[in-house]
Order: C-alpha cells, then sequence, then structure tokens
C-alpha cells in the first residue's frame, strides 16, 4: 500500500505517505493564496509510486479543484475526497443527518477511535472554532458542540464592544492567571479559561452519558491547542496529526 494522504484546513495543509502500518514524513504548510502549481510542487512534487491520493478537505470547492487539476498535471491518481457518512472506519455517526457533520471532524473522530483502543474519548479539535465530540468504547459517536475558539473570542469582543477594544490597546502583561490585570490579559486569559473549563464539564458530562469505569479521555488537536491544554485538568493526549491518522484508518478499515 502506497498512499498519499491529505487534510486540507481552512488555512493550512498537512500531507504524508502511508505504507499501510505507519505514517510516513509529515508536511505542513500554510496554503492560502495557492493555485495549482503551488499544490503540484508542494503537495505532489514527491508523489511518483502513490497508488491512491485521500484527503478531508474543509477548504471549499475552489481549492479542491486546484487540487485535483494539480493532480492531473501531475499525473497523479486523481484525489479521493472524504464525504461524512453514517458509518466509516468501525464508528456510528450520532448525527440526525451526518453529512451536516464537519468532515475534519468526521475523520479525526475515527483515529481518536482507533487510538483510543476501547476507551470511549473526548475530542477536541482547537481552530477558528472549538469543537467536541464523543465517541464511545464501541465507536458510537455521541454528537458533539462548538464554540469560538479563544482567539475567535478575542476578536469578536474586540469587534463587538467598543469600551473594550479602547481599553485593550495597551497593556499586554498581567495575565499570569485567570484573573488579568489588564483588560488585553483578561481577554486572552478569560477566553483560555472558558475553553478549558467546557473541555472539563464535557468530559464528566461524557462520563455520565457513557458509563464505564474511568472518565473519557481527551485528545486535543489543531493549531490552537497548545494555548488550552495547560489549563484543562482531564486527562490529556495531545495528537496534532488526528486528521492524517483517521484518514489512515481508513485505508485499513473503511
Amino acid at each position: 500500500m502506497n498512499v498519499l494522504l491529505v487534510d486540507i484546513g481552512n488555512t493550512r495543509i498537512k500531507w504524508a505517505r502511508f505504507d499501510g502500518r505507519r505514517l510516513g514524513r509529515q508536511h505542513a504548510a500554510a496554503h492560502s493564496g495557492w493555485g495549482g502549481k503551488d499544490y503540484a510542487r508542494r503537495v505532489f512534487g514527491s508523489a511518483r509510486g502513490v497508488e491512491r491520493i485521500l484527503v478531508a478537505s474543509v477548504a471549499g470547492s475552489r481549492v479542491n479543484r486546484s487540487l485535483t487539476l494539480a493532480a492531473r498535471r501531475s499525473r497523479v491518481p486523481a484525489p479521493e475526497f472524504v464525504a461524512s457518512q453514517r458509518r466509516g472506519g468501525r464508528v456510528t455517526v450520532g448525527y440526525l443527518e451526518p453529512w451536516r457533520l464537519g468532515v475534519d471532524r468526521y475523520v479525526a473522530t475515527i483515529g481518536a477511535y482507533h487510538l483510543a483502543k476501547g476507551r470511549a474519548v473526548c475530542i477536541v479539535g482547537v481552530g477558528t472554532a472549538m469543537t467536541i465530540d464523543l465517541v464511545d468504547a464501541k465507536g458510537r459517536h455521541r454528537g458533539g458542540a462548538i464554540i469560538p475558539a479563544p482567539a475567535l473570542m478575542v476578536d469578536t469582543l474586540l469587534k463587538s464592544t467598543n469600551g473594550i477594544r479602547r481599553r485593550a490597546q495597551g497593556g499586554v502583561g498581567g495575565g499570569g492567571s485567570l484573573f488579568g490585570r489588564s483588560t488585553r490579559a483578561a481577554l486572552a486569559q478569560g477566553s483560555r479559561y472558558a475553553a478549558a473549563a467546557l473541555i472539563d464539564r464535557a468530559v464528566s458530562e461524557a462520563h455520565t452519558l457513557v458509563g464505564g469505569r474511568g472518565a473519557p479521555l481527551v485528545m486535543l488537536t489543531g493549531g490552537g491547542a497548545p494555548s488550552v491544554q495547560p489549563l484543562v485538568r482531564s486527562t490529556y493526549v495531545s495528537v496534532p496529526d488526528l486528521v492524517l491518522r483517521g484518514l489512515a484508518a481508513l485505508c485499513t478499515d473503511p
């Protein structure tokens, strides 16, 4: 097996080869402004010999078309774009309409289920938004929650409240605890603590919902995860490449 796995987010793209047992060297870049030639050179430039290209993309149709055109010009297999569905990778999606679950969340739940090895898991993705999904020990996705991630919380307050925006223009310091000693610090700390508190609350709710001897494991992923993880009290692991791991799981266990 020689598969190229590609994870395309709103701002960043990650890719790696998979040989059926392990992921190869991983690459990542910001893809804003890329065209077909960029995808061809950066992603497919060393993709000779791949038998299949599997893609999880939330970047939209324009980016997907550029990637497909780049693959054609590079003479590699046409990309296969994963779509959310009721069942995949031994996970059963709990959304009433499975296609409405973002494909990045769908693939991440599959990766988390395989990594958790029979333990319930809360998958937390921290990007522009913060998402929390619960998968129980039997692979049943029990639903999820979506809130603004800390950076978006801060940005929204700065744009929507004149008084806070004016007072946050200076005083960067003073952020050693929840109780910031400047407006800017209060914004940053308040948003981070709010996100972490929701994660811990989600674990408590999940434990009640799925039962079991121990609380569900938390898997943190996404570019904003490092800002939140020091404040999380629940047991967690950081898996930055969770979507790629989910794509790998779909290759061997569709």
